[in-house]
């Protein structure tokens, strides 16, 4: 669990970089933004998005 959470860290700083750093141009951004969007508001992820936070609430309150 512990090599997938930084790897997923790693990765999520990797795509910041480029989609500052990239001199593809605004075209690519808005490509990339598009996908992002997409993934996002996917009913799935919306889905284990509201786990993860019953999770995480349920986690906290046994502490």
């Amino acid at each position: 669990m512990r090599k997938f959470f930084t790897l997923l860290v790693l990765s999520v700083v990797a795509f910041i970089a480029y989609t500052y750093g990239a001199k593809a141009g605004r075209g690519r951004y808005r490509e990339i933004q598009a996908g992002i969007d997409a993934l996002w508001n996917d009913p799935r992820v919306k889905k284990a998005r509201k786990q993860a936070v019953k999770r995480a609430e349920k986690a906290a309150k046994s502490l």
